[in-house]
């Protein structure tokens, strides 16, 4: 299982000056729904092909709905040398708890 992490959390670390690439790994539909603002689309269907849009150095939060396809992404990316994955607690739909601009579906 992947490492947690909050939205809280997230935000925390960009406050700090981290940079964090958030890797939304839902379908194209769920995307133009709504999205977090920066963040790179790859549905997780696409991943394996995408995967060198990636730097496994990178610190990368992935999402998704609610976290389940996002933990999968997590798991595939850590299988390929990647170190500093999270996988967002409650996904897209937690985020929109502390951000009101994210609509929620």
């Amino acid at each position: 299982m992947s490492r947690l992490i909050t939205p809280v959390q997230v935000l925390e670390l960009q406050k700090a000056g981290h940079t964090v690439t958030m890797l939304d790994v839902r379908e194209k539909w769920e995307f133009s729904l709504t999205s977090l603002p920066g963040a790179l689309h790859i549905p997780l269907g696409e991943l394996p092909g995408r995967v060198s849009e990636l730097k496994s150095t990178d610190e990368i939060v992935a999402y998704c709905h609610h976290g389940v396809r996002s933990e999968k992404a997590c798991l595939f990316l850590k299988s390929h040398g990647f170190k500093n994955v999270r996988n967002l607690a409650g996904g897209i739909a937690a985020w929109a708890e502390v951000d009101s601009t994210i609509k929620t579906y």
